[in-house]
Protein backbone atom coordinates (compact mmCIF):
# COMPACT_ATOMS: atom_id res chain seq x y z
CA UNK A 1 0.00 0.00 0.00
CA UNK A 2 1.02 3.46 -0.46
CA UNK A 3 -1.45 5.74 0.01
CA UNK A 4 -2.55 7.08 -3.30
CA UNK A 5 -3.41 4.65 -5.26
CA UNK A 6 -3.66 1.60 -2.95
CA UNK A 7 -4.79 2.25 0.56
CA UNK A 8 -7.37 -0.35 2.86
CA UNK A 9 -10.55 1.49 0.77
CA UNK A 10 -9.04 1.12 -2.59
CA UNK A 11 -6.87 -0.33 -5.25
CA UNK A 12 -6.74 1.60 -8.80
CA UNK A 13 -4.19 1.63 -11.59
CA UNK A 14 -0.79 3.51 -10.30
CA UNK A 15 -0.54 4.95 -13.71
CA UNK A 16 -2.67 7.47 -12.83
CA UNK A 17 0.00 9.07 -10.23
CA UNK A 18 2.90 8.51 -12.75
CA UNK A 19 4.82 11.66 -13.26
CA UNK A 20 4.50 11.14 -17.26
CA UNK A 21 0.72 11.37 -16.87
CA UNK A 22 0.22 14.33 -14.38
CA UNK A 23 2.72 16.57 -15.61
CA UNK A 24 1.13 18.53 -17.71
CA UNK A 25 -2.30 18.19 -15.39
CA UNK A 26 -2.95 21.70 -13.68
CA UNK A 27 -5.02 20.12 -10.40
CA UNK A 28 -6.31 22.99 -8.20
CA UNK A 29 -5.43 22.84 -4.73
CA UNK A 30 -8.90 22.20 -3.51
CA UNK A 31 -12.50 20.84 -5.93
CA UNK A 32 -15.65 22.36 -3.87
CA UNK A 33 -18.77 19.88 -5.07
CA UNK A 34 -21.58 22.05 -5.43
CA UNK A 35 -25.27 19.36 -6.24
CA UNK A 36 -27.75 20.80 -8.48
CA UNK A 37 -29.96 17.94 -7.74
CA UNK A 38 -32.87 20.50 -6.49
CA UNK A 39 -32.84 22.41 -9.62
CA UNK A 40 -31.15 20.90 -12.51
CA UNK A 41 -31.70 17.28 -11.41
CA UNK A 42 -35.88 17.77 -10.43
CA UNK A 43 -35.78 18.76 -14.39
CA UNK A 44 -35.66 14.99 -15.27
CA UNK A 45 -38.95 14.70 -16.63
CA UNK A 46 -41.35 13.54 -14.18
CA UNK A 47 -40.02 14.02 -11.17
CA UNK A 48 -41.45 16.31 -8.73
CA UNK A 49 -39.77 17.37 -5.31
CA UNK A 50 -42.00 18.77 -2.77
CA UNK A 51 -40.94 21.26 -0.27
CA UNK A 52 -40.67 18.32 2.53
CA UNK A 53 -38.26 16.20 0.21
CA UNK A 54 -36.49 18.95 -1.07
CA UNK A 55 -35.31 20.02 2.41
CA UNK A 56 -34.60 16.04 2.95
CA UNK A 57 -32.29 16.13 0.21
CA UNK A 58 -30.78 19.33 1.75
CA UNK A 59 -30.14 17.92 4.68
CA UNK A 60 -28.70 15.15 3.30
CA UNK A 61 -26.13 16.33 1.22
CA UNK A 62 -25.38 18.93 4.08
CA UNK A 63 -24.60 15.61 5.96
CA UNK A 64 -22.57 14.07 3.47
CA UNK A 65 -20.19 17.20 2.60
CA UNK A 66 -20.92 18.80 0.00
CA UNK A 67 -19.62 22.16 -0.34
CA UNK A 68 -22.64 24.28 -2.22
CA UNK A 69 -26.47 23.68 -2.63
CA UNK A 70 -27.91 24.96 -5.46
CA UNK A 71 -31.55 25.11 -4.38
CA UNK A 72 -33.93 25.46 -7.07
CA UNK A 73 -35.35 28.44 -8.92
CA UNK A 74 -37.28 30.94 -6.87
CA UNK A 75 -39.68 32.12 -9.90
CA UNK A 76 -40.72 28.84 -10.73
CA UNK A 77 -43.12 28.49 -8.17
CA UNK A 78 -44.27 29.89 -4.76
CA UNK A 79 -43.62 25.88 -3.54
CA UNK A 80 -39.95 26.39 -4.63
CA UNK A 81 -39.55 29.58 -3.11
CA UNK A 82 -40.61 28.52 0.23
CA UNK A 83 -38.54 25.31 0.29
CA UNK A 84 -35.60 27.56 -0.86
CA UNK A 85 -36.43 29.75 2.23
CA UNK A 86 -36.62 26.89 4.78
CA UNK A 87 -33.43 25.50 3.48
CA UNK A 88 -31.56 28.83 4.00
CA UNK A 89 -33.15 28.86 7.61
CA UNK A 90 -31.76 26.32 8.67
CA UNK A 91 -28.18 26.54 8.14
CA UNK A 92 -27.41 23.49 7.08
CA UNK A 93 -23.55 24.24 6.52
CA UNK A 94 -23.47 24.09 2.43
CA UNK A 95 -23.62 28.09 0.70
CA UNK A 96 -27.38 27.89 -0.48
CA UNK A 97 -27.78 29.25 -3.60
CA UNK A 98 -30.66 29.49 -6.37
CA UNK A 99 -30.64 30.06 -10.27
CA UNK A 100 -31.39 32.98 -12.21
CA UNK A 101 -32.05 34.59 -14.90
CA UNK A 102 -30.00 38.38 -16.36
CA UNK A 103 -32.93 40.15 -14.75
CA UNK A 104 -33.06 42.06 -11.27
CA UNK A 105 -36.35 40.43 -10.48
CA UNK A 106 -34.84 37.52 -10.30
CA UNK A 107 -31.77 38.80 -8.03
CA UNK A 108 -34.54 40.20 -5.62
CA UNK A 109 -36.23 36.55 -5.60
CA UNK A 110 -33.30 35.17 -4.86
CA UNK A 111 -32.59 37.80 -1.50
CA UNK A 112 -35.89 37.18 -0.68
CA UNK A 113 -35.51 33.60 -0.24
CA UNK A 114 -32.45 34.46 2.08
CA UNK A 115 -30.05 32.48 -0.28
CA UNK A 116 -26.13 33.35 -0.30
CA UNK A 117 -25.42 33.02 -4.02
CA UNK A 118 -27.08 33.24 -7.38
CA UNK A 119 -25.85 31.08 -10.48
CA UNK A 120 -26.82 33.29 -13.15
CA UNK A 121 -27.50 31.59 -17.02
CA UNK A 122 -27.52 33.71 -19.90
CA UNK A 123 -26.90 32.19 -23.47
CA UNK A 124 -22.99 31.43 -24.62
CA UNK A 125 -23.25 32.12 -27.99
CA UNK A 126 -24.30 33.22 -31.64
CA UNK A 127 -26.12 29.78 -32.51
CA UNK A 128 -28.45 30.30 -29.03
CA UNK A 129 -29.07 34.04 -30.10
CA UNK A 130 -30.61 32.87 -33.19
CA UNK A 131 -32.52 30.39 -33.05
CA UNK A 132 -33.85 29.65 -29.31
CA UNK A 133 -33.37 33.32 -28.34
CA UNK A 134 -34.31 35.28 -31.91
CA UNK A 135 -35.32 38.63 -31.57
CA UNK A 136 -34.83 38.68 -28.06
CA UNK A 137 -31.79 40.01 -27.52
CA UNK A 138 -28.18 40.97 -29.75
CA UNK A 139 -24.59 40.58 -28.71
CA UNK A 140 -25.11 44.47 -26.99
CA UNK A 141 -28.39 43.85 -24.96
CA UNK A 142 -27.18 40.39 -24.19
CA UNK A 143 -23.89 41.96 -22.50
CA UNK A 144 -25.58 44.26 -21.02
CA UNK A 145 -28.55 42.30 -19.32
CA UNK A 146 -25.80 40.39 -17.94
CA UNK A 147 -23.43 43.05 -16.33
CA UNK A 148 -26.08 44.90 -14.85
CA UNK A 149 -27.73 41.56 -13.61
CA UNK A 150 -24.38 40.72 -11.82
CA UNK A 151 -23.42 43.85 -10.28
CA UNK A 152 -26.89 44.48 -9.08
CA UNK A 153 -26.43 40.78 -7.35
CA UNK A 154 -23.05 42.33 -5.85
CA UNK A 155 -24.61 45.44 -4.34
CA UNK A 156 -27.31 42.82 -2.78
CA UNK A 157 -24.23 41.33 -1.33
CA UNK A 158 -24.51 37.30 -3.21
CA UNK A 159 -22.19 35.17 -4.70
CA UNK A 160 -22.19 35.21 -8.56
CA UNK A 161 -21.60 32.58 -10.56
CA UNK A 162 -22.03 33.89 -13.93
CA UNK A 163 -23.08 30.35 -16.18
CA UNK A 164 -23.33 31.17 -19.86
CA UNK A 165 -25.00 27.93 -20.60
CA UNK A 166 -24.39 25.76 -23.93
CA UNK A 167 -20.30 26.98 -23.94
CA UNK A 168 -19.02 24.03 -25.42
CA UNK A 169 -21.11 24.58 -28.58
CA UNK A 170 -20.52 28.20 -28.52
CA UNK A 171 -18.51 30.30 -31.28
CA UNK A 172 -15.77 30.80 -29.94
CA UNK A 173 -14.33 34.26 -31.03
CA UNK A 174 -18.24 35.29 -29.87
CA UNK A 175 -17.47 33.82 -26.66
CA UNK A 176 -14.33 35.28 -26.15
CA UNK A 177 -15.96 38.74 -26.60
CA UNK A 178 -18.91 38.23 -24.38
CA UNK A 179 -16.91 36.96 -21.53
CA UNK A 180 -14.12 39.57 -21.69
CA UNK A 181 -16.98 42.18 -21.54
CA UNK A 182 -18.96 40.86 -19.07
CA UNK A 183 -15.82 40.58 -16.55
CA UNK A 184 -14.29 43.70 -17.36
CA UNK A 185 -17.68 45.35 -16.91
CA UNK A 186 -18.97 43.46 -14.04
CA UNK A 187 -17.09 41.74 -10.85
CA UNK A 188 -18.84 37.68 -11.16
CA UNK A 189 -16.87 35.77 -8.30
CA UNK A 190 -16.61 32.60 -11.13
CA UNK A 191 -17.51 31.44 -14.18
CA UNK A 192 -19.11 28.34 -15.69
CA UNK A 193 -18.12 26.17 -18.31
CA UNK A 194 -21.41 24.11 -19.42
CA UNK A 195 -21.68 21.30 -21.29
CA UNK A 196 -25.23 22.07 -21.60
CA UNK A 197 -25.78 19.07 -24.51
CA UNK A 198 -23.22 17.03 -23.06
CA UNK A 199 -21.43 16.94 -26.87
CA UNK A 200 -17.70 17.79 -26.08
CA UNK A 201 -14.78 15.37 -25.44
CA UNK A 202 -12.74 15.07 -22.68
CA UNK A 203 -9.48 16.34 -24.76
CA UNK A 204 -12.18 19.33 -26.08
CA UNK A 205 -12.96 20.41 -22.82
CA UNK A 206 -9.28 21.02 -22.22
CA UNK A 207 -8.90 23.21 -25.01
CA UNK A 208 -11.61 24.74 -24.11
CA UNK A 209 -11.02 25.92 -20.76
CA UNK A 210 -7.63 26.96 -21.93
CA UNK A 211 -8.61 29.31 -24.54
CA UNK A 212 -11.02 30.61 -21.58
CA UNK A 213 -8.01 30.80 -19.26
CA UNK A 214 -6.81 33.58 -21.86
CA UNK A 215 -9.57 36.40 -21.26
CA UNK A 216 -10.68 35.26 -17.47
CA UNK A 217 -9.20 35.56 -14.70
CA UNK A 218 -11.45 33.80 -12.13
CA UNK A 219 -12.37 30.86 -10.91
CA UNK A 220 -13.80 28.38 -13.11
CA UNK A 221 -16.34 25.89 -12.57
CA UNK A 222 -17.53 23.10 -14.72
CA UNK A 223 -21.25 21.86 -15.12
CA UNK A 224 -21.90 18.56 -17.14
CA UNK A 225 -24.30 16.81 -19.23
CA UNK A 226 -24.24 12.86 -20.07
CA UNK A 227 -25.76 12.40 -24.01
CA UNK A 228 -22.68 10.79 -24.61
CA UNK A 229 -21.85 8.97 -21.61
CA UNK A 230 -18.78 11.58 -21.20
CA UNK A 231 -20.54 13.46 -18.26
CA UNK A 232 -17.77 12.53 -15.56
CA UNK A 233 -15.17 12.08 -18.16
CA UNK A 234 -15.35 15.55 -19.07
CA UNK A 235 -16.00 16.70 -15.77
CA UNK A 236 -12.23 15.57 -14.60
CA UNK A 237 -10.81 16.68 -18.01
CA UNK A 238 -11.79 20.44 -16.69
CA UNK A 239 -10.41 19.65 -13.19
CA UNK A 240 -7.32 18.91 -14.93
CA UNK A 241 -7.20 21.74 -16.68
CA UNK A 242 -7.67 23.50 -13.50
CA UNK A 243 -11.45 24.01 -12.86
CA UNK A 244 -12.10 24.78 -8.68
CA UNK A 245 -16.10 23.61 -8.71
CA UNK A 246 -17.75 21.15 -10.01
CA UNK A 247 -21.32 20.74 -10.46
CA UNK A 248 -23.23 17.40 -10.52
CA UNK A 249 -26.49 15.61 -9.22
CA UNK A 250 -27.32 12.77 -7.40
CA UNK A 251 -27.61 9.91 -9.25
CA UNK A 252 -26.80 11.66 -12.46
CA UNK A 253 -30.26 13.22 -12.62
CA UNK A 254 -31.35 15.72 -14.75
CA UNK A 255 -32.49 16.30 -18.39
CA UNK A 256 -32.28 13.83 -20.79
CA UNK A 257 -29.51 11.61 -20.01
CA UNK A 258 -28.24 13.73 -16.85
CA UNK A 259 -26.01 15.40 -15.01
CA UNK A 260 -22.52 14.42 -14.20
CA UNK A 261 -23.39 11.92 -11.26
CA UNK A 262 -22.50 13.52 -8.27
CA UNK A 263 -21.19 10.26 -6.13
CA UNK A 264 -18.95 9.08 -9.34
CA UNK A 265 -17.61 12.50 -9.17
CA UNK A 266 -16.55 12.61 -6.04
CA UNK A 267 -14.88 9.14 -5.46
CA UNK A 268 -13.21 9.51 -9.01
CA UNK A 269 -11.24 12.83 -8.11
CA UNK A 270 -10.67 11.42 -4.12
CA UNK A 271 -9.70 7.65 -5.65
CA UNK A 272 -7.72 8.32 -9.27
CA UNK A 273 -6.65 11.76 -8.72
CA UNK A 274 -6.07 12.16 -4.89
CA UNK A 275 -7.68 15.06 -4.01
CA UNK A 276 -8.88 15.18 -0.93
CA UNK A 277 -12.26 16.69 0.53
CA UNK A 278 -11.68 17.90 3.98
CA UNK A 279 -15.47 16.66 5.38
CA UNK A 280 -16.88 14.26 2.50
CA UNK A 281 -18.52 11.04 4.22
CA UNK A 282 -18.14 8.52 1.75
CA UNK A 283 -19.98 6.26 3.53
CA UNK A 284 -23.20 7.65 3.33
CA UNK A 285 -23.37 7.68 -0.44
CA UNK A 286 -25.78 4.89 -0.63
CA UNK A 287 -28.28 6.48 1.50
CA UNK A 288 -28.18 10.00 -0.14
CA UNK A 289 -28.42 7.94 -4.05
CA UNK A 290 -31.39 5.15 -2.09
CA UNK A 291 -33.28 8.57 -1.15
CA UNK A 292 -33.16 9.98 -4.04
CA UNK A 293 -34.56 7.00 -6.27
CA UNK A 294 -37.64 6.88 -3.49
CA UNK A 295 -38.02 10.70 -3.71
CA UNK A 296 -37.83 11.08 -7.37
CA UNK A 297 -39.50 7.42 -8.07
CA UNK A 298 -36.58 7.13 -10.76
CA UNK A 299 -34.59 3.79 -10.14
CA UNK A 300 -30.61 3.74 -11.48
CA UNK A 301 -29.60 1.48 -13.62
CA UNK A 302 -28.42 -1.90 -11.22
CA UNK A 303 -24.85 -1.64 -13.01
CA UNK A 304 -24.55 1.75 -12.10
CA UNK A 305 -21.13 2.78 -10.89
CA UNK A 306 -20.94 3.29 -6.97
CA UNK A 307 -24.98 3.45 -5.94
CA UNK A 308 -26.05 0.40 -8.21
CA UNK A 309 -26.78 -3.04 -6.69
CA UNK A 310 -24.32 -4.76 -9.27
CA UNK A 311 -20.80 -3.61 -8.61
CA UNK A 312 -20.66 -5.54 -5.42
CA UNK A 313 -22.97 -8.81 -6.40
CA UNK A 314 -20.78 -11.20 -7.37
CA UNK A 315 -22.35 -14.80 -8.87
CA UNK A 316 -19.12 -15.67 -10.75
CA UNK A 317 -18.00 -18.81 -8.58
CA UNK A 318 -14.06 -18.56 -9.35
CA UNK A 319 -12.12 -16.02 -7.30
CA UNK A 320 -14.46 -16.79 -4.26
CA UNK A 321 -12.14 -17.55 -2.08
CA UNK A 322 -10.05 -14.68 -2.83
CA UNK A 323 -12.67 -12.14 -2.69
CA UNK A 324 -14.08 -13.28 0.94
CA UNK A 325 -9.78 -12.97 2.20
CA UNK A 326 -9.17 -9.38 0.25
CA UNK A 327 -12.29 -7.70 -1.79
CA UNK A 328 -9.62 -5.12 -3.16
CA UNK A 329 -7.89 -8.02 -5.33
CA UNK A 330 -11.48 -8.19 -7.19
CA UNK A 331 -13.32 -4.50 -6.62
CA UNK A 332 -11.23 -1.26 -7.49
CA UNK A 333 -12.71 0.23 -4.05
CA UNK A 334 -14.11 -1.60 -0.85
CA UNK A 335 -17.98 -1.43 -0.78
CA UNK A 336 -18.01 -0.28 2.61
CA UNK A 337 -16.23 2.64 1.55
CA UNK A 338 -19.45 4.01 -0.18
CA UNK A 339 -21.75 2.85 2.04
CA UNK A 340 -22.03 -0.57 0.25
CA UNK A 341 -22.02 -4.52 1.14
CA UNK A 342 -20.77 -7.37 -0.85
CA UNK A 343 -23.40 -9.54 -1.86
CA UNK A 344 -23.16 -13.30 -3.08
CA UNK A 345 -25.66 -14.60 -5.01
CA UNK A 346 -25.93 -18.04 -6.30
CA UNK A 347 -26.76 -19.07 -10.18
CA UNK A 348 -25.66 -20.13 -13.69
CA UNK A 349 -22.24 -19.58 -12.76
CA UNK A 350 -21.39 -20.08 -8.97
CA UNK A 351 -19.06 -22.56 -7.83
CA UNK A 352 -17.80 -25.15 -5.00
CA UNK A 353 -16.31 -22.20 -3.41
CA UNK A 354 -19.78 -20.03 -3.97
CA UNK A 355 -21.57 -22.50 -2.26
CA UNK A 356 -19.24 -23.66 1.17
CA UNK A 357 -19.63 -20.07 1.43
CA UNK A 358 -23.41 -19.63 1.25
CA UNK A 359 -23.48 -22.72 3.56
CA UNK A 360 -20.97 -22.10 6.27
CA UNK A 361 -23.10 -18.76 6.51
CA UNK A 362 -26.03 -20.39 6.97
CA UNK A 363 -24.77 -22.99 9.65
CA UNK A 364 -25.02 -25.81 6.64
CA UNK A 365 -22.56 -28.40 6.74
CA UNK A 366 -21.92 -30.40 3.52
CA UNK A 367 -19.87 -33.56 2.27
CA UNK A 368 -17.83 -32.72 -1.20
CA UNK A 369 -20.13 -34.90 -3.05
CA UNK A 370 -23.41 -33.07 -1.29
CA UNK A 371 -21.52 -30.03 -2.23
CA UNK A 372 -20.78 -31.18 -5.93
CA UNK A 373 -24.71 -32.47 -6.19
CA UNK A 374 -25.88 -28.07 -4.70
CA UNK A 375 -23.79 -26.88 -7.53
CA UNK A 376 -24.68 -29.05 -10.32
CA UNK A 377 -28.53 -28.27 -9.20
CA UNK A 378 -27.98 -24.62 -8.61
CA UNK A 379 -26.75 -24.14 -12.18
CA UNK A 380 -29.63 -25.61 -13.24
CA UNK A 381 -32.04 -23.48 -11.13
CA UNK A 382 -30.37 -20.42 -12.56
CA UNK A 383 -30.72 -21.33 -15.83
CA UNK A 384 -34.10 -22.20 -15.38
CA UNK A 385 -34.79 -19.07 -13.67
CA UNK A 386 -32.98 -17.45 -15.75
CA UNK A 387 -31.58 -14.81 -12.62
CA UNK A 388 -29.89 -15.25 -9.57
CA UNK A 389 -31.68 -17.43 -6.82
CA UNK A 390 -32.39 -16.01 -3.63
CA UNK A 391 -31.04 -16.95 -0.57
CA UNK A 392 -34.14 -18.83 0.60
CA UNK A 393 -34.34 -20.29 -3.06
CA UNK A 394 -31.18 -21.87 -2.66
CA UNK A 395 -31.24 -22.78 0.62
CA UNK A 396 -34.73 -24.84 -0.32
CA UNK A 397 -32.60 -26.69 -2.62
CA UNK A 398 -29.31 -27.04 -0.53
CA UNK A 399 -31.46 -28.47 2.35
CA UNK A 400 -32.96 -31.22 0.28
CA UNK A 401 -29.33 -32.43 -0.49
CA UNK A 402 -28.50 -32.27 2.77
CA UNK A 403 -30.97 -34.04 4.42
Amino acid sequence: MNGKWWTENWWVSEYNFHEEVRKEFHLPAKVEIHDATLRDGEQTPGVVLKKDDKIRVAELLAEIGVDRIEAGMPAVSKDDADAIREIAKRNLGPKIMVFCRAMKEDVDRAVDCGAQGIVLEAPSSVPKLQYQFAGKWTEETLTEAVVETINYAKERGLYVNYFPFDTTRADLPFLKRILTKVTANAKPDSVTVVDTTGSVTPMGMRYLIRQIKQVVDLPLEVHTHNDFGLGTATTFAAVEEGAQVVHCCVNGLGERTGNAALEEIVLGLRVLYGIEFDHFNFGKLRTLTDELQKLSGKRIAENKPVAGILPFTREIGLGMKVLKDYPLAIFPFAPEFVGQNLKIVMGKKSGKESVIMKLEAAGLIASDEQVQEIVKLTKEAGIAKRDWLEDEEFLELARKVIW
